[in-house]
C-alpha cells in the first residue's frame, strides 16, 4: 500500500458518523468569522503602522497576522465536521515529512524572502537590476519577489535568486549620477568649451549643485580632444535629464562657434629628395 493511501485511510478512520446541519452551519460560521476578524486586524495594523514601518515590512506584517488569524480558525472549525485533531497532526505529520523532502527549494525562498524583509535591500518601487533582470520592484512576497522590467513585462524571481544575486539599486541613493564624452576639433578652444558647458548646466534646475558638475578634457584622440562630462540629478529625474542634455550641449557648443568634428586621418607622405 502506498503512502498516499495510508494517509486516507488514517483520515477515514478519523471521520465521526453523523455530522448534522447544524455542525456544517457551525464550521462554515467559524471560518466566515475567522475571515472577518483576520480582514479587522489586517485593516488595524496597516492604519497603526504605515507611518512607523517601511511598506515592504508592512505588507509582510499584515499578511502574517491575516493567515494566522485564519489557520487558527480552520483549527477550531474542523472538529464540527468529523475529523479528530490527533488524526491529523499524525497524518500532517507524515505528510509533511514527504512535502518537506519535495519542497526544499520552498524553504530556501521562504527563508530567503524572510531575510529580504528584515534586510530591505530593495523595496516596491524601486528601479534595480538582479541578476540579468532590471527593472521595477511591484511586489515582494515571502517566497518571491515581482519586477516589472523596462519594457514592460512582469518577471516572478525566487526570493532565493534576489538574495544570493548581486542587487543594483538605483533609488536607494537621492541623486545619481551621468557621463557623457564629447569630442571637440582640435583648432577648437577647450576653455571656452567647458565655460560654454558650465553655463548651459547651471541654468537646469534639476542638474543638482552639489556634488557640482565635472567638465574637464580627458583625452587627445585622434580625430579630436575629448571632454568628459559628469553630472548628478534626483534619482527620479535623471534618465529624462540625461536624454535631454547631450543634445542640448551639441547645439550650445554648435552656437559658440564650437566645432565637433567628423573621424579624419591625415596622410603624410614627407618631403621630396
Amino acid at each position: 500500500m502506498n503512502l498516499q493511501a495510508e494517509i486516507s485511510k488514517m483520515l477515514n478512520h478519523e471521520v465521526m458518523k453523523g455530522v448534522t446541519l447544524l455542525d456544517l452551519f457551525i464550521f462554515v460560521a467559524i471560518l466566515v468569522v475567522a475571515v472577518i476578524i483576520a480582514k479587522i486586524v489586517r485593516l488595524n495594523i496597516r492604519r497603526a503602522l504605515k507611518e512607523k514601518v517601511p511598506k515592504t515590512t508592512l505588507v509582510a506584517i499584515e499578511k502574517i497576522a491575516y493567515y494566522t488569524i485564519i489557520i487558527i480558525g480552520f483549527v477550531i472549525a474542523i472538529p464540527y465536521i468529523g475529523f479528530s485533531l490527533s488524526g491529523l497532526l499524525v497524518a500532517g505529520g507524515i505528510a509533511g515529512i514527504v512535502i518537506g523532502l519535495a519542497t526544499q527549494t520552498v524553504v530556501s525562498n521562504l527563508i530567503s524572502g524572510l531575510f529580504l524583509m528584515a534586510e530591505k535591500p530593495i523595496q516596491i518601487g524601486d528601479g534595480v537590476s538582479i541578476g540579468d533582470v532590471g527593472g521595477v520592484v511591484k511586489d515582494i512576497r515571502v517566497l518571491s519577489t515581482t519586477i516589472r522590467t523596462w519594457d514592460g513585462i512582469y518577471v516572478r524571481l525566487p526570493n532565493e535568486k534576489v538574495f544570493t544575486s548581486n542587487i543594483y539599486n538605483y533609488n536607494a541613493h537621492a541623486a545619481r549620477r551621468f557621463e557623457y564624452k564629447v569630442g571637440i576639433a582640435y583648432k577648437s578652444d577647450a576653455d571656452k568649451a567647458i565655460e560654454v558647458i558650465k553655463n548651459l548646466l547651471e541654468e537646469h534646475p534639476l542638474i543638482l549643485k552639489e556634488p557640482a558638475p565635472q567638465i574637464f578634457v580627458e583625452e587627445l584622440a585622434d580625430s579630436s580632444v575629448e571632454l568628459t562630462i559628469k553630472i548628478w540629478a534626483p534619482s527620479s529625474e535623471w534618465y529624462g535629464v540625461k536624454t535631454e542634455m547631450l543634445w542640448k550641449i551639441k547645439v550650445a557648443l554648435e552656437k559658440a562657434g564650437i566645432e565637433i568634428p567628423f573621424p579624419q586621418l591625415v596622410i603624410w607622405k614627407g618631403e621630396k629628395t
